[in-house]
Formats: C-alpha cells, sequence, structure tokens
C-alpha cells in the first residue's frame, strides 16, 4: 500500500533550514510521519521555536553554518544518536536580489554559489558517507527553483545559475550514489510565500509575478511538503535523478 510515511517512522532525517519558510513545515511533515527530526539552520535563527512546533517527541535542533564544510559530518552523526538516518531534507538556500545584472558583485556571487550550491555538494556527500557507513539505504531530496528553468529576472540571475547547477549536481550524484541505495531527487518550488520571495519586490513585480502562474496565486510553504515526503519515503523507492515541479503550473516542462 502506498504511504508516505514509509521507511521514515521511527527513523532519523535532517532538515536543513529548518528555522522558518519551508524548512519549518518540511521538519512539521517529517514528525507527523513519526520520524525523528534534526532541524539545522545557521546560529542565531529560530530554531527552538521551530522544534516547538513539532509533535512527537525525540527531535532536536542544531545550529550550524552550511559554508562551513567541517561541520557538515557533525550533522549526521548528531542525526544517528535520535535513531538510524535515513532521509535529508536540504531546504537552506540564500538569495540576494540586485535590482539588475550591473549591480550583481563578486561578493554577491560568491555568497549565493557557497551555499547554495558548493555547501549542498558537499552535504549530500556527507549524507551518503553517513548512509554507506552504516550500510543503509537512504534518500536525499535537495531544494531547486524554478530559476534553474527560467534562468532568473535581473538580478537574481546568480541565484537561478545556482539553483541550475543544483538541479545538474543531483542528476550526477544520483548515478553515483544509486549502487550503495541512496536515492538522490530534487524538488523545484514556483512562487513560495517566504520572505525570501517577497523581499526586495515591488508590489507591482509580485502581481506581474502571480499574473503568470495558472492557479493565480503563490503557494503557501506547507504545500511543498507533499513532494518532499514522497521523494524521502520509500514510496517513491524506484525515483532517483528526478526534478518534481511544484509551482502551480507556471512552469510546465
Amino acid at each position: 500500500m502506498w504511504r508516505s510515511d514509509s521507511g521514515l517512522t521511527g527513523n532519523s532525517v535532517v532538515v536543513t533550514g529548518a528555522a522558518g519558510g519551508i524548512g519549518s513545515e518540511v521538519a512539521i511533515a517529517f514528525a507527523e510521519a513519526g520520524a525523528h527530526v534534526l532541524l539545522v539552520d545557521i546560529p542565531g535563527s529560530k530554531l527552538a521555536e521551530a522544534l516547538g512546533r513539532l509533535p512527537g517527541s525525540g527531535h532536536a535542533i542544531l545550529e550550524a553554518d552550511l559554508a562551513d564544510l567541517s561541520q557538515h559530518t557533525k550533522i549526521f552523526e548528531r542525526a544517528e544518536e535520535l535513531a538510524p538516518f535515513v532521509a535529508l531534507a536540504h531546504c537552506a538556500a540564500v538569495l540576494r536580489r540586485r535590482a539588475s545584472v550591473e549591480e550583481i558583485t563578486e561578493e554577491d556571487w560568491d555568497f549565493q554559489i557557497d551555499i547554495n550550491l558548493k555547501a549542498t555538494f558537499f552535504l549530500n556527500r556527507a549524507a551518503y558517507l553517513a548512509l554507506k557507513g552504516h550500510n543503509r539505504h537512504g534518500s536525499i531530496v535537495n531544494f531547486a527553483s524554478q530559476g534553474w528553468w527560467t534562468g532568473g529576472f535581473g538580478g537574481s540571475v546568480v541565484y537561478a545559475a545556482s539553483k541550475g547547477g543544483i538541479v545538474s549536481m543531483t542528476r550526477g550524484l544520483a548515478r553515483s550514489f544509486a549502487p550503495a541505495g541512496v536515492r538522490v531527487n530534487a524538488v523545484s518550488p514556483g512562487g513560495v510565500e517566504t520572505s525570501m520571495l517577497r523581499d526586495g519586490q515591488s508590489d507591482e513585480a509580485m502581481k506581474s509575478f502571480i499574473s503568470m502562474i495558472p492557479m493565480g496565486r503563490t503557494a503557501e510553504p506547507a504545500e511543498m511538503t507533499g513532494a518532499v515526503l514522497f521523494l524521502a519515503s520509500s514510496a517513491s523507492q524506484y525515483m532517483t535523478g528526478t526534478v518534481l515541479n511544484v509551482s502551480g503550473g507556471q512552469l510546465m516542462y
């Protein structure tokens, strides 16, 4: 029988970017599925508040700057202390939106590529090594963006480039990790009601953006969780290298 919690109940999962936005809702959904959740976000974020919203017990928080690659192994060691680690949902990302391409600086480039792309590669590899070290099958779910397909608009081109890299990398790692029973897939959201979406956007820009969505609205963060749980659970056990488009019809490919 199809169950979105298959393989998750009683095991541990890691959710990055778990203090807010999509990550917080994903953490709740995993907890509702019976998993023990390790919530990860940068120091100073509202992790304790996010933890308090989780049903059940056996969850924990860990402050870590993913740009510091030395922290990655520790994340999965901590998850294993909660219960057998089986899945990573990597929701953390940064966007530094500028008014135009001309305003983007080298520091803007490095900041977004280092966190969104470089850290994703090494975090995925650390998750894979953790699973392989226990001779355990598992699942990695990365987050892309509709920007990987559109190329972004104006000053968000660097962010879009980083997300395009995540799609390519997800496919490559899926091939590399498959022999060990580790699946790698991605979710590609459209417009989701988060501070990242609204930051730096005028009302007119938002109206124009929403006008491109056939469903006529942006998504709530919780509307991303079904795709994540499906890809993390054994319900999708024959899927790897897949990118699920969750954009209200804005992208159709």
